[in-house]
């Protein structure tokens, strides 16, 4: 995409409240403009030249004018382009009347847009006061928040009944809209987090911290994702310019402060007193740059945008810099370097003031670092250490902090370093551990992980440390397809817990905790699982500063799975938003990874598909940036899915091609056949499609995984095959805890048994759920059968339920949506696979070759589908069907 292309209009998108409000206000006769104010970059001129188009459709007439200091001098200066020729102004109280009575609102009345209407001189802003009372103009105006107003406009704005809106930043999810619109694709949650947190909602320097990234190549589009280099370049030359213009206007004796906060980020009140005095801290507060705040009874000082920070320190010179930082680590250590996050700073500054560190405070600060799961920052730190003082526990944690890093070679040198310098059981235990779940997860490798493990089992003398590896392979067994097995080694996860706020081997105890939740989900214990994962989420918090491994959000992750398989979608959905955003925009693959499949999962089980889609995109793209193989087959799978529910064949083509070539890693074993069975469907295979999701279903069953093989069953009856899955549904449902296996039994009887009441009462139940297309198509069969009963008024009510239920599935098309919504006779399975063969442009000899009838069957089968949807060719028969046609 070409920076250039973008930056003269962005699109106006997450400003539906603001463009509500605005009509309102238009058709209110009461109201004779629209006063929008805010700070500067937030988007006031943007959506004011949308108000005017608006205007515009309501029959005014737009017209438009700048103020500005300079135009302000002259009288009428802004709108002097405005006025009739001819009009002698010489005279202003004649001059204006004849102004007003050459101006017929009888034959237009004007919206007029003014930019910056706080700049507008006296006179412009009395005439057009006259003229709004006259109902001449309708006003729409912009005012910088905290700029100085005249009187004048005072006057105009607050007494003709100008209705006054303040315009805020984009928050997150408006930020995502915005940005995703702009770049025509969806982006990383990770990305999103980092622009809106580095331009705060800011319409402009967003604009201009895109325009600089693409122009740097530093976000691009990968997998059909777009990410964001970790280190992110400062954004265009235009942002440079415009903060420093802002910070150009600064005393000079501010300048060393503004510096060090720049260089260090936040600073005490008592140390910013040091450097300035408390008049000129007020002057920076009053201009806006700067804030003090209170945190814990202490009072700092920051930037009041992050951007202003990172303009000034990259224009500090490198002689400054160090003088500056060695300042501050002088100030810290002169009060005693007391504060928990003070080893922290003095380690970091020092590095960068002077290139070295104690080595003891470079270990202090590393590990503080990798507490606040600051990965990056606990490896510069810990590379920084001389060679002789790396220890086991250094390198341990250099370990660990790469492997979150999704580095596993990096990892795996410095842990292969640490376990040389193992003495003692715990020593080896622990790093055993670590290099076990870097290999598992970073280096996608089961069976390298699993011989640390073996290795580690031989060496170990304590029972204890035995205990531990056994948790170690339970947490391995639930990810690799023996969910039964994890159970079994994880059964004493409990005695780890020591009280409320303790944990033995906290980083063992903590992947233990993720996946045994996971391990009873699948094998259908949801409600004990959401239960479980819960009280790990919660625990893990407690603990998390002892925990060397895993975000705690990897706890919420084994949550959403857990709601998902119970039934609790909604749940499911908002415990993932949740998860996003306390990950913010820490860099953790795994975590991220497995957070957005499931994410993906759970929109795929509501039926909402194109987020679903979003979702399993991110999923996959994240597992090629990091090379993580262990969700790509699940994560290309469901891509295939969902884009082959939207009617996108190629791109569902093209994913369960990559799939397919993708290693199997055993996780939701058997679901890897989902895009396979709904890319045959969509091309009207449905014989086939049914033949894999059974296979897949055998092989779930085969290794317990009783909720894939409950969600491969309930395709396999939404694609025909209802009668043939009922029974082993039903039975799961006795098996498998939750209302989702209940419900999906309930789904496959009524679908067998044809009874419009029973789909019905079937849609009620899925809808608790947040099933949305299920029960769409439940309630179009309904519609179908009471239609063929000759029962209209009920058929209507079905048909109207579907549509609400398929509103909210964002374009999601199926067999039995589209065989059941244009027939009062609906078709018959066969008919439907046959009709949806021939929609697709397959010569009848063709179908009888591939579903072993003959071509004179075929043909009778399409006479009836002609029969019963009153048309006569397959043109027709794909517009009934509303799939693509293909002549041949």
């Amino acid at each position: 995409m070409e920076p250039e292309k973008m930056r003269h209009r962005w699109p106006l998108v997450g400003r539906g409240g603001d463009l509500r409000e605005f009509n309102r206000i238009l058709v209110n006769p009461r109201f004779k403009g629209f006063v929008i104010s805010g700070p500067a970059g937030v988007g006031k001129t943007r959506l004011a030249e949308e108000l005017l188009a608006l205007a515009t459709q309501k029959g005014l007439t737009a017209k438009r004018a700048t103020a500005s200091s300079a135009a302000g001098m002259v009288p009428l200066g802004a709108i002097a382009h405005l006025l009739p020729p001819g009009v002698d102004l010489s005279d202003p109280a004649r001059g204006f009347a004849s102004v007003v009575s050459a101006l017929d609102p009888r034959r237009s009345r004007w919206a007029v847009f003014i930019d910056d209407l706080h700049l507008l001189d006296s006179a412009s802003a009395f005439l057009l006061r006259q003229l709004m009372a006259a109902k001449i103009v309708w006003l729409i105006a912009t005012v910088r928040s905290g700029e100085p107003v005249s009187e004048a406009v005072q006057n105009l704005m607050g007494k003709e009944r100008v209705h006054q809106y303040s315009l805020g930043e984009l928050d997150l999810p408006q930020t995502e809209q915005v940005l995703h619109t702009a770049l025509n694709g969806p982006l990383s949650r990770r990305t999103v987090a980092s622009l809106f947190d580095a331009s705060r909602g800011n319409m402009l320097y967003l604009r201009e911290l895109v325009l600089g990234a693409l122009t740097s190549r530093a976000l691009r589009q990968e997998g059909g994702i777009w990410e964001l280099d970790e280190q992110q370049p400062l954004g265009s030359a235009r942002l440079t310019e415009l903060i420093d213009s802002r910070l150009a206007t600064v005393h000079p004796q501010a300048r060393p402060l503004l510096e060090s906060l720049a260089l260090c980020g936040t600073l005490p009140l008592a140390d910013a007193h040091t450097i300035a005095s408390p008049e000129t801290i007020a002057d920076l507060e009053r201009s806006g740059l700067v804030n003090v705040s209170v945190d814990q009874r202490r009072r700092f000082v920051r930037f009041t945008h992050p951007l202003y920070g990172e303009v000034l320190r990259a224009g500090v010179p490198a002689l400054l810099r160090r003088a500056r930082l060695k300042e501050q680590v002088d100030r810290i250590v002169a009060t005693g370097a007391r504060r928990h996050d003070d080893a922290l700073h003095i380690a970091t500054w020092s590095l960068g003031a002077t290139g070295t560190a104690d080595p003891a405070l470079l270990m202090r600060a590393a590990l503080l670092a990798r507490h606040a799961h600051d990965y990056h920052h606990a490896v510069a730190l810990l590379e920084a250490l001389p060679n002789e003082h790396r220890t086991i526990e250094s390198q341990t944690l250099l370990g660990d902090s790469l492997f979150e890093l999704g580095n596993p070679e990096r990892a795996e040198t410095a842990l292969a370093k640490a376990a040389s310098l193992a003495t003692t059981d715990q020593e080896r235990l622990g790093v055993a551990f670590t290099r076990a779940m870097s290999l598992f997860w970073a280096g996608n490798s089961t069976s390298k992980a699993l011989k640390v493990l073996e290795d580690a089992s031989n060496s170990l003398a304590g029972p204890d440390e035995r205990v531990m590896l056994r948790v170690c392979r339970g947490a391995l067994c639930a990810i690799s397809g023996e969910p039964s097995e994890a159970l079994v080694l994880l059964e004493h996860l409990e005695d780890l817990e020591i009280g409320p706020t303790e944990v033995s081997h906290p980083g063992i105890w903590a992947v233990g905790a993720m996946m045994r939740p996971a391990a009873r989900a699948l094998t259908g214990m949801a409600v004990s699982a959401v239960e479980d994962a819960e009280h790990a989420y919660e625990l893990h918090q407690r603990v998390d500063a002892q925990a060397l491994i895993l975000h705690p959000v990897g706890q919420l992750v084994s949550l959403v799975l857990a709601l998902a398989e119970a039934g609790r979608l909604p749940e499911a959905r908002e415990t993932g938003q949740r998860a996003w955003e306390a990950l913010g925009q820490v860099n953790n693959p795994v975590t991220s990874i497995w957070l957005a499949y499931h994410q993906a999962h759970t929109e795929w089980l509501a039926g909402r598909v194109r987020t679903a889609r979003r979702w399993y995109t991110e999923c996959a793209a994240q597992s090629r940036t990091h090379g993580n193989w262990r969700a790509l087959r699940l994560a290309l799978s469901g891509l295939a899915a969902t884009n082959a529910l939207l009617g996108d064949v190629s791109a569902a083509e093209a994913a369960e091609d990559e799939a397919q070539k993708s290693p199997l890693m055993g996780y939701r074993t058997g679901e890897e056949v989902l895009g396979t069975a709904w890319l045959y469907a969509a091309q009207g295979h449905l014989t086939q499609a049914r033949s894999v999701l059974n296979e897949g279903a055998r092989t779930a069953r085969a290794g317990n995984c009783l909720a894939s093989e409950a969600l491969l069953l309930t395709d396999m009856a939404r694609l025909g095959g209802a009668k043939e899955v009922t029974g082993r549904l039903t039975e799961l449902a006795t098996l498998c805890e939750g209302d989702l296996a209940k419900a999906r039994a309930m789904f496959a009887r009524a679908l067998a048994a044809g009874e419009p009441e029973q789909l019905m009462d079937t849609a009620e139940a899925l809808e608790l759920l947040g099933a949305d297309l299920l029960c769409a198509e439940a309630a179009t069969v309904a519609a179908a059968a009471w239609q063929r009963r000759d029962k209209s008024r009920k058929a209507a009510m079905a048909v109207q339920s579907a549509q609400s239920y398929l509103s909210r599935c964002e374009g999601a098309r199926t067999p039995l949506l589209t065989s059941s919504t244009s027939s009062a006779a609906p078709l018959t399975p066969r008919e439907q696979e046959i009709a949806l063969l021939a929609a697709a442009g397959t010569a009848s000899k063709d179908i009888a070759d591939a579903l072993g009838l003959s071509v004179r069957t075929v043909n009778n089968h399409l006479h009836h589908v002609y029969g019963k949807l009153s048309i006569t060719t397959r043109k027709e028969l794909a517009d009934q069907l509303k799939v693509p046609f293909t002549d041949s």
